[in-house]
Parts: C-alpha cells; structure tokens; sequence
C-alpha cells in the first residue's frame, strides 16, 4: 500500500475515534443530566425503554436515553415556519455542530502509538498554533445560534439569538486570556506539546499540572466555558420560562437534536480543553512511553500498548468528570438575570483574567 493511502486511512481512523467519542460522549451525557437530576430532586428519571414489545427481561434508562429518544426525534416531522428562510433555517443547526466537533480535533488524547516503524500522533489535527485553531473554531459557533434565531422569522428566537451572541462573544474574551496564561506558562500553542510538558514532577512525586501553576486561569476558564455551552446558570438564550426554547424555538424533529446535540458537545470540548490545559492531558502520574518511573529511581516496563491504553483511559476519565461537574453545577444554580451575567464577564471576569496573565508574567520573569 502506497504510503499516502496508509495516511489517509489513519487519519480517518483518528477522525473517525475523536467524531465518536465527541458524539457518544454526549449523547451519554444525557443520560448522566436526567438521571442525575432525578437523583438531586429525589425522583426516579428515565428508567423505562421498551425493547422488542416488553420481551427482554429487563428496562434500561440508559437505552431509552440512547436508542430510543433519538429514533423519536430524528423521525419527527421537520416543521420550518411560514416566512422562514428556508436555507438559513437548515443551516443553522448544521452551524452550530459542526464548529463545536471539528474543535476536537486539535486536542489530542493519547501521547503516540508506535505499530512497527511507523509512529502515529494521537491527535487528529497536529497544529503547532492548536490553541489558536480551537479559538477560532468556538467562535464560529456563534453564527449557528444567529442564524437559527434570525432565519426562524420569530421574535422569541430572535431575541434568544441577540441574547446568545452577546454572552458567546462577551465571555470569549475571558476565555482568551485564560488560555494566554497557560501559553505563557508552557511557552507553546501546541495542544499536545502542553500535554506533554505537564509529565514533569515538582519535588518529585507533585505532577506538573497546569493547574499547579494556573490556578485561577482555570477556574476563569471554566466559569467563561460553562457560559460558552449557553447552559444554567447562563442558559439566558434559551431562558424557557421566558423564550421557551430561545433560539431554537421554532425547530423540530432532527434539527432541534442537532441543537441539543451542539450542547452537551460543548460540554465535552471544554472538558477536553480544560483537561488538556490543566489536568495533564492523557498523563498518568508516574507513567512514561516506556512505563512506571516512580519515585526513588524504582522503573516498571510496561508494554507499549498497554501504556497508550492507559492514557487513552486517563484523557476519558479526566474528561467525563469534568463534564459531571459541569452537569451538577446546572442542576444546583439559579440562573442569571440578564445583567447579572453580562456584569460576571466585563466587571469580573475580564478584571482577573488580565491581573492573572500580569501575575503570569511577572512570575516568569522574577524566575528567569
């Protein structure tokens, strides 16, 4: 096999492992908000799902959740409403995914996998400006939102639209220059060479985490990626209570999915990017390409496999953690008032983030 067709073929594989992570993840992540919430507000949720007419021996919230819900709605009637524009209209879920998948693919989620001579990067998208695709790509999201809500010809839309792009745009800021924090501390905008940066041990047995040396550079970030998914406490442009759906009022059956579904794909990539950023990435403490180097000088060979598996597993831990915490922060806050949130970015956020990246600076060069 020609070399180029063998590269093509592992791109496709990476591509094709990070779409399914992304889509499964989040499609489980449902799962995870509905029975989480029922167990916060002391109820059952989802627990019924009726395979084969009633034959199996046994119900599964899980598979209603999975199989069953996205059957019922990707086979429900799309409606477009009369005065829409029906191209805008079918676009704007289509925006609102696609920026928030294709995201992912400059995160990386393993280290390398070596198979004979050939060494394979597990990342789908090696970038050396990563950190500048990944802003780029988030930003793009907005347009679904806009679209969606202008296209709809509905002011409940509309008004959820002006209120989605004004808090996207607004906390976008925040999250900048948390990022640039964390570029100055690593000196790269490489993903996956701040991954590997964070191997290192402080004193020894400490991981050199981001969030050793970022401390408030995450929480800035997560608060502003928390705002990004557009989710309680910053759900104002969906505000149901008051929009109804907000900007995807006016859409039924596969579309309105996609618009969930850009959601909780959200909440993944930031918890990919936090993980990335903070959380050493695919690191697992004390394990190397070649296997465990623990304190002491005492090393255990492990095979090679087995170590990419074992990042592999960190990187899903990290991040399905993180994308817990996101989903129990929803379930435990009220929302904002409208300028409440818009307060929290401008006057709050944006504040810390510039003293964070001038205290990041001055650090570096007191220790220089």
């Amino acid at each position: 096999m020609p070399a180029v067709w063998l590269d093509l073929g592992i791109a496709a594989a990476k591509t094709l492992l990070v779409l399914l992570m992304v889509l499964n993840l989040s499609a489980i992540l449902l799962w995870v908000e509905r029975k989480g919430s029922a167990l916060i507000q002391d109820r059952i949720g989802a627990n019924r799902a009726n395979i084969l007419g009633g034959l199996l021996p046994f119900n599964l919230g899980i598979v209603n959740t999975l199989i069953a819900d996205p059957i019922k709605m990707f086979t429900k009637e799309d409606v477009v409403p009369a005065g829409a524009d029906k191209v805008l209209h079918f676009l704007g879920p289509f925006l609102a995914v696609f920026p928030v998948v294709v995201t992912f693919a400059a995160i990386p989620f393993g280290d390398v996998l070596v198979i004979g001579d050939r060494t394979i990067d597990l990342q789908v998208a090696g970038l050396n400006v990563g950190i500048l695709y990944v802003l780029a790509m988030s930003s793009l999201a907005v347009y679904g939102v806009v679209l969606g809500g202008w296209a709809s010809n509905s002011r409940w839309a509309l008004l959820g639209a002006i209120r989605g792009s004004a808090q996207m745009i607004s906390y976008e800021i925040a999250m900048g220059l948390a990022l640039i924090g964390a570029i100055m501390t690593f000196g790269t905008l490489d993903l996956q060479e701040i991954a590997r940066a964070q191997g290192a041990h402080v004193l020894g047995v400490i991981p050199a985490w981001g969030i050793l040396y970022q401390p408030l550079g995450f929480l800035i970030f997560l608060v502003a990626g928390v705002a990004e998914t557009k989710r309680v406490p910053f759900d104002l442009p969906e505000g149901e209570s008051e929009l109804i759906s907000g900007y995807f009022t006016e859409y039924s059956g596969s579309k309105q999915a996609a618009f969930m579904l850009s959601d909780f794909a959200e909440i993944v990539v930031v918890s990919g990017l936090a993980t990335t950023l903070f959380f050493g990435g695919w690191q697992v403490p004390f394990l190397g390409r070649e296997g465990w180097n623990l304190p002491g000088g005492v090393t255990l060979a492990m095979p090679h496999l087995a170590v990419v598996a074992l990042q592999l597993v960190s990187f899903t831990v990290k991040v399905f953690a993180l994308c817990c915490l996101q989903i129990l922060v929803r379930w435990s806050l009220p929302r904002y008032r409208y300028d409440q949130l818009m307060d929290l970015g401008w006057k709050r956020l944006l504040p810390l983030a510039l003293v964070n990246v001038l205290v990041t600076g001055l650090v570096i060069v007191l220790a220089s």
